[in-house]
């Protein structure tokens, strides 16, 4: 058994400080849950599934995330230092930050590529809808990509960069993992919680459509299981970097799907400003 089992498979729970917060799952239910990234129809629904908070324990995984990996828990952490000076510069960020997240997940992951094809910033203090590409953190329990849409979406990004063989590069192991940080102060407002993979059963994981303006995508809404081991890096600020895997076409034991959300922490100041985050979306790919 490796050190990293050895730490997490006991129950640690007890044994790292942790707090106490509503995260909001899916309620079980009968049609395919659907959600709108803009202000729908008349008479369209944002969303049409319902959701249940239970107030769970969320423990500071900070003392132990040297022992945490993308491939065994669906996440990892590591300090990482940027040298971009304005995140909500669009230029800046691709011109600065690609490059430097790029090096960093080869350097984490032993992928031999990474394709950065998204990236969102979040700050309820800027968001405007229809304004600008600005978001409020994501309140719900959730995964960016599902077992069908991780090729969906792979299939298109490597298409309009005009990859030849996409199928031929698609049979090799290939994942999509965020880079997720703090783009200012260091956050107090809305952390982010992440579910350990392997707390996670297949059944838990709900297919839902996400509807944008020109395309439709899929996630995964969750619902509650009393299994689910939760996480978080508290006080994060911009020269440490978080890793989630939203999906890995490897099917052999290791992580494929790191459930996440933000959340109201207790122990935040009433006056604490809007969280400030990045994060990357990329492929990264395998030779072997």
């Amino acid at each position: 058994m490796s050190l990293n089992n050895q730490v997490l498979d006991r129950p640690i729970s007890q044994e790292l400080p942790y707090v106490e917060a509503n995260l909001s799952y899916l309620i079980p239910m009968a049609q395919k849950p659907v959600n709108y990234t803009y202000e729908p129809p008349p008479g369209i629904p944002r969303t049409n599934g319902n959701f249940q908070t239970y107030k769970l324990p969320i423990y500071n995984a900070r003392s132990i995330s040297e022992n945490i990996s993308l491939d065994q828990e669906g996440f990892a952490f590591t300090a990482h230092h940027t040298s971009v000076r304005d995140f909500y510069d669009e230029d800046e960020i691709r011109r600065v930050y690609y490059p430097e997240a790029e090096q960093l997940l080869k350097e984490v992951t032993g992928a031999t590529q990474v394709v950065i094809f998204d990236h969102t910033l979040r700050n309820a203090g800027k968001s405007k809808p229809g304004e600008n590409n600005i978001k409020e953190p994501a309140k719900r329990v959730h995964n960016d990509f599902t077992a069908k849409s991780g090729y969906t979406r792979a299939h298109l990004e490597l298409a309009a960069r005009g990859i030849e063989n996409i199928d031929a590069v698609l049979q090799k192991r290939f994942a999509i993992v965020n880079v997720w940080r703090a783009i200012a102060q260091p956050i107090q407002e809305s952390p982010l919680a992440l579910c350990d993979a392997q707390s996670i059963a297949k059944n838990d994981l709900v297919a839902g459509d996400l509807v944008y303006r020109d395309r439709i995508g899929e996630t995964y809404a969750v619902t509650y299981n009393p299994e689910h081991k939760w996480y978080y890096f508290p006080q994060m600020h911009p020269n440490e970097a978080l890793f989630i895997k939203c999906f890995d076409s490897a099917e052999d034991g290791r992580a494929r799907f790191a459930a996440h959300t933000a959340f109201e922490d207790p122990t935040s100041p009433s006056n604490a400003p809007p969280r400030e985050s990045i994060e990357l979306r990329t492929f990264i790919f395998y030779d072997a």
